[in-house]
């Protein structure tokens, strides 16, 4: 099945469902308040983002450089760096490094790249236990689900889903809050902190000059995941690389305002190879930077500015689109919102994936809040005019927008009586406006028309 069949079948039920539209938008809406009121903490936000789109213009088209300073960086340093071109190339990397150390038990903390490449699927078939650690990427775990949200994978499953899935599972209480629920599931993964052999991290942010890893987050597991863990491995896409250290101030607080209106998030950790007097820490270091189609994303003139994306969600927050579709899993893509509707044509493939440019009002409110500046609502309509080039759109298409435009172009069919009109657009657009939706009806006169009459003219 197509990506976009498989589109239209996952979000039928959910665009229909006009209580759970509500609760999403209300949730998003309160994410994107709190975005906004995280960011007056900035003396002058515009020049901050400014900066922080200048920074990531200049990774992008000098990452071949900055790459390579990482890598000098982290072997100087004693760490390693291993490149895998795909997605199967990585988990081919961390099979040699599982069977190399003899590892049997995993801990896996928040990683939007570990779901890219389907990490805990690979391991668990290949019989190695794998514990996650972040709390919403624990709970989809449990459920079966996929991300929802780039910042919070869980965001959409209601108190009573999670509370159910945890009494059935960790025998945690029907009435447990939020707090209690937190405790719970710490004292659920507690021991797999100290029992494990290897410790897998995402990275927000790859440091050239220094070799070293950036870590931001509220929960503290990533730490944990790595501290007892005799090998560290962290799963990084090539567009995480930051010049220097010095531009962590910026990037931390600009990641922590919009994802979630915090000035900082609680826990900010830059770690890296350990030193040969230290005896705490891993004793391996180990970077596995992924490509998996960002070389196509990098190759494009215009588009190569979505490889400035932090992660940090703000652009869905505040599409209008994502609150009634919602979910990677219901793009059918590695990403989702509108960052992710850009990315993935360019990265999985524009054959597949061009239906992602159409799911976009244009308003523009994405490119407003983001963080580095990119130009999201134009890269859409960039995505857009690439899929007419490359010749994907269906004849169909084609053939209705022709007809709409001898439609419009035409002063006599413009004012053929609305019932006509009516139903010529219910028979052009019937499958793709869907059975929920009800077909706005056309105005009994035309403006033509109107004028006409109200000027004594026939």
């Amino acid at each position: 099945m197509h990506a976009q069949e498989r589109f239209t079948k996952a979000t039928k039920d959910t665009i229909a469902d006009k209580e759970y539209r509500q609760k999403m938008g209300l949730v998003l809406d309160n994410l994107a308040s709190n975005q906004q009121k995280g960011t007056m903490v900035f003396s002058n936000l515009a020049l901050a983002k400014q900066r922080a789109a200048y920074t990531k213009w200049k990774v992008a088209e000098n990452l071949d450089k900055y790459l390579l300073d990482f890598e000098g960086s982290v072997i100087r340093k004693g760490g390693k760096v291993i490149w895998a071109n795909d997605a199967q190339n990585a988990l081919t990397e961390i099979d040699a490094i599982i069977k190399r150390t003899q590892a049997t038990k995993i801990v896996k903390s928040r990683s939007e790249l570990s779901h890219e490449i389907g990490l805990v699927q690979h391991l668990r078939k290949m019989s190695v236990k794998v514990a996650e650690t972040g709390f919403g990427d624990y709970l989809i775990d449990l459920m079966g689900e996929k991300p929802f949200h780039s910042v919070l994978p869980a965001l959409n499953q209601s108190a009573t889903a999670v509370g159910a899935i945890l009494n059935k599972k960790i025998k945690s209480s029907l009435d447990a809050n939020q707090e209690e629920i937190a405790s719970d599931i710490r004292a659920e993964i507690r021991n797999s902190f100290f029992e494990a052999d290897i410790g897998i991290t995402g990275a927000n942010f790859l440091i050239a000059d220094s070799g070293m890893v950036a870590i931001t987050e509220n929960e503290g597991n990533e730490r944990l995941s790595f501290a007892f863990a005799k090998t560290h491995i962290i799963l990084a896409s090539i567009d995480k690389v930051l010049p220097s250290i010095s531009d962590l101030e910026l990037f931390f607080s600009l990641f922590s305002t919009h994802a979630l209106g915090q000035q900082l998030a609680t826990y900010n950790t830059v770690t890296g190879p350990s030193l040969k007097d230290e005896k705490e820490g891993p004793s391996e270091f180990i970077v596995i930077l992924i490509d998996n189609g960002r070389s196509n994303l990098l190759a494009t003139q215009d588009q190569r500015q979505a490889l400035s994306c932090i992660k940090c969600g703000a652009c869905s927050n505040v599409c209008p689109v994502f609150k009634i579709v919602g979910g990677h899993a219901n793009y059918q893509s590695y990403g989702s919102g509108p960052i992710g509707q850009i990315v993935a044509p360019l990265q999985q493939g524009f054959q597949e994936f061009q239906y992602l440019g159409n799911l976009s009002t244009i308003c523009g409110k994405c490119t407003d809040v983001c963080p580095v500046n990119i130009d999201l609502h134009n890269h859409l309509l960039r995505n857009r005019h690439e899929n007419l080039v490359q010749g994907f759109e269906k004849t169909g298409e084609k053939l209705a927008w022709y007809t709409w435009k001898k439609f419009m172009l035409s002063r006599k069919t413009m004012n053929r009586p609305a019932s006509i009109k009516n139903f010529t657009f219910r028979q052009f657009y019937k499958n793709d406006w869907g059975e929920s939706r009800e077909f706005p009806k056309i105005a009994e006169k035309s403006f033509n028309q109107l004028w006409r009459e109200k000027n004594g003219l026939k």
